[in-house]
């Protein structure tokens, strides 16, 4: 079984990633943040290096998903290869921050490996409103994300929601995390684990 976690940037999927794999006994496949060559220099420069990081988050989701198709165990997946095709990248070009020919060549390459995947069996979309996200953005302090503004923030937002409310690859679970804390309260945590129960029984 794949289940995958979206969500904005700050939204909690990494932790929940971690509880869920943890509770459940599945394998986690998690975002490739640390280790990715283009974050600090998107963030510094977004114009110049949107393309880049782009396709370098699209290989790495594909290679995800190639190593989840092959293997026999249930994955918890955090973030998905259709946020970046169906979020991240239009507004960047929308921003005007990737120019519409390293836009169509994104598109081309997305469409060309989504002709070989299918969605989650599960796709959990963690809601959050902008002073939450802002909140657990400062909170975790990573220096590269100092420079993410309101406005991206709320433009991905806009995106998140317009996209899960026509999501048809799969099941999808929404959970508004502004009134919850499924790090700190072992109640909260239950809840949503309650939640998945019911979607995987059905």
């Amino acid at each position: 079984m794949h289940i995958a976690i979206a969500g904005n940037i700050g939204a909690g999927k990494t932790s929940l990633t971690e509880l869920i794999s943890k509770h459940y006994g599945w394998e986690a496949h998690y975002e490739d943040v640390i280790d990715n060559p283009y974050l600090d220099d998107f963030y510094n420069h977004m114009e110049r290096w949107s393309f880049n990081l782009q396709i370098y988050f699209l290989k790495s989701r594909f290679q995800q998903f190639l190593n989840i198709k092959n293997g026999k165990k249930t994955i918890v997946q955090d973030r998905t290869i259709y946020e970046d095709a169906h979020i991240f990248a239009p507004n960047l070009k929308a921003m005007g921050l990737m120019n519409q020919r390293d836009f169509k060549n994104y598109q081309e390459l997305f469409e060309l490996m989504e002709s070989l995947i299918k969605g989650p069996d599960l796709l959990i979309y963690l809601r959050s409103s902008i002073p939450n996200l802002v909140n657990k953005i400062h909170k975790r302090g990573r220096e590269f994300e100092n420079s993410i503004s309101i406005d991206y923030l709320s433009r991905l937002n806009e995106r998140y929601e317009a996209w899960t409310s026509t999501y048809d690859k799969g099941k999808i679970i929404i959970i508004d995390v502004d009134e919850i804390d499924f790090v700190e309260s072992k109640e909260d945590l239950n809840s949503i684990i309650s939640e998945i129960d019911k979607a995987i029984a059905s």
